[in-house]
């Protein structure tokens, strides 16, 4: 299945079949986390809880950052 990266807006984004949003149980408004592939990306739908915890554990590792660079070495 192909499709194009349009302009929407000042943005540009992709327009996904109907079908395709149907047969993966998604809905207008859901949120999807876009992972890197040695072939590309995929799309999967965004887990909150997930984003929370890394959100959490990013502001530790800047808080901690000089001890977690000592202890890397």
């Amino acid at each position: 299945m192909n499709v194009a990266i349009r302009k929407i807006g000042n943005s540009e984004g992709v327009i996904l079949p109907k079908e395709l949003i149907a047969r993966h149980n998604l809905a207008t408004g859901d949120r999807l986390s876009v992972i890197e592939t040695p072939d590309g990306f995929k799309l999967v739908k965004a887990d909150d809880e997930f984003d929370n915890q890394m959100k959490a554990a990013r502001k530790g590792m800047r808080k901690y950052r000089t001890a977690l660079a000592k202890l890397a070495k």
